[in-house]
């Protein structure tokens, strides 16, 4: 038998084990609560954070939606209405009129020639403005050069025809070279007159001869990536050609403004203006006494190349860029830092439209932007018969009424009817059919036209644009 001794000490030792795993699981539980309570105080004050940091974000969005809004009422003002530099700080506020954060704006204004604005907003929460964020954006308006090629009537890209960038023509498209990039129309189908035609009527807008060659409207076009490597597109939204008038009419008030440069029509005896550009932020400028002879070559009543002439002065770069000459203007030289457009137009003789004229180069000594040329033609931008067999030209050009292309030489003996390379840096807006090439195989046997990137939103000043929007390029967060 168990002795009532043995008991006691049993029941002491039974007693001792309860105390000890009470400790125990008592230790365990306070650890337990206190690890779950920080746990508890890190997570609300993370949540805290992203709760502000949130807001300031919103906030950052918010002064990026209000001076889009701006610019849309006020396209010219970088200034935040007040005329004074920035930052621009204003309040966010709820649906209740609370304020809740806060946005300040850093504002840089377009340069010269140049549409392109860039935003920088960083937001506050008001709650706790310790987690600041900052967004930059950059809006700008597009310009016409915003194709390589654009075009109001139809428009024939012959064998040999290579263009990098986008291409758009109000009329259809018969496109025969190596397109690099997207080609649209905003006609569904035309009729294609080319003699050579392999269509004809119930083409599509946008449309190849070569082998195998497209069908006809309504067999669905193919892809043909060895000529349309971007793909193309019909029916798509035209461009308004007329609108240019207006815009010449500013150029012409620009240019007679004390920032540019203009001149009334050359005057009796004389045929135009030649305008030499040089890399020393200057021009030369002659008057154009006779064009040279025709000689052997016959198709076009004028050589369109300078005969004999006459210099005027030697000239600064206009600060604002802007060259309005009453004229058809020969132009040639080089530029090295300079954003000019030069215009050839007499608004007061409508009638009588005038040529930019190219026979010799004009180059860029810069290709990042920094050189920048627009040629307009009230008529046309030409190329006349003495043109360099290997011509170079980098600008955007824009004839309002006529065409981009050369004129028609020819004759048994003509030295110049042909010619062997042209090469565009820019891009070319053609209210008429463009073309340095015919089909009897004058003209220049290779065009390489090559989109300048930099003109979409960077054009020359004053150039042309195809909205008044300004439209979103880049959003990006920075980080502090």
């Amino acid at each position: 038998m168990i002795s009532q001794k043995s008991k006691k000490q049993e029941k002491r030792s039974n007693h001792g084990m309860i105390i000890v795993q009470t400790l125990v699981f008592s230790a365990i539980a306070v650890i337990m609560i206190g690890a779950l309570s920080s746990w508890a105080a890190v997570t609300i004050k993370a949540g805290r954070i992203t709760f502000n940091r949130e807001q300031a974000f919103q906030a950052a969005e918010a002064g990026i939606d209000y001076y889009r809004w701006h610019l849309a009422h006020a396209p010219s003002d970088f200034q935040d209405g007040t005329g004074g530099a920035g930052p621009y700080i204003h309040s966010l506020r709820d649906k209740n009129g609370n304020t809740v954060g806060q946005f300040s704006l850093n504002i840089t204004a377009p340069g010269l020639g140049s549409t392109l604005v860039d935003i920088e907003s960083t937001g506050i929460s008001t709650f706790d403005p310790s987690y600041p964020r900052k967004i930059k954006s950059s809006v700008a308006k597009p310009s016409i050069a915003k194709y390589a090629v654009a075009g109001n009537n139809a428009m024939r890209f012959g064998a040999g025809t290579e263009i990098f960038g986008s291409i758009h023509v109000n009329g259809g498209i018969r496109f025969d070279g190596l397109a690099h990039n997207l080609v649209t129309s905003a006609a569904t189908t035309y009729t294609d007159t080319d003699g050579d035609a392999c269509t004809g009527s119930n083409s599509w807008a946008v449309h190849t001869c070569l082998s195998p060659a497209d069908p006809t409207s309504p067999t669905a076009l193919p892809l043909r990536p060895d000529v349309f490597e971007a793909g193309r597109l019909i029916s798509q939204p035209s461009i308004n050609f007329s609108g240019f008038t207006a815009d010449l009419a500013i150029l012409k008030a620009n240019a007679q403004s004390a920032d540019g440069f203009w001149r009334n029509v050359a005057g009796t005896g004389f045929v135009g203006y030649h305008v030499v550009l040089k890399t020393n932020d200057t021009f030369d400028l002659y008057k154009i006494n006779s064009w040279a002879s025709l000689g052997s070559c016959s198709g076009t009543s004028s050589s369109w190349s300078v005969g004999t002439q006459t210099l005027q002065g030697n000239y600064s770069f206009p600060v604002n860029g802007i060259i309005f000459l009453e004229d058809n203007v020969v132009v040639d030289g080089q530029i090295d830092g300079a954003r000019l457009t030069i215009t050839a137009a007499d608004l007061v003789s409508p009638i009588v439209y005038k040529n930019i004229i190219i026979n010799n180069d004009i180059l860029y000594t810069f290709y990042d932007g920094t050189d920048s040329l627009g040629l307009i033609g009230q008529n046309g931008v030409k190329v006349g018969m003495i043109s360099e067999d290997n011509l170079k030209i980098d600008a955007a050009l824009i004839a309002q009424n006529n065409s981009v292309g050369r004129f028609y030489y020819e004759g048994g003996s003509c030295a110049y009817k042909n010619r062997s390379l042209i090469s565009l840096y820019g891009m070319i807006a053609s209210f008429a059919r463009y073309g340095f090439a015919y089909t009897n195989g004058t003209g220049y046997t290779t065009r390489n036209i090559t989109y300048d990137a930099n003109l979409l939103y960077a054009p020359p000043p004053n150039f042309p644009l195809t909205s008044d929007q300004y439209q979103i390029l880049s959003w990006q967060e920075i980080k502090n």
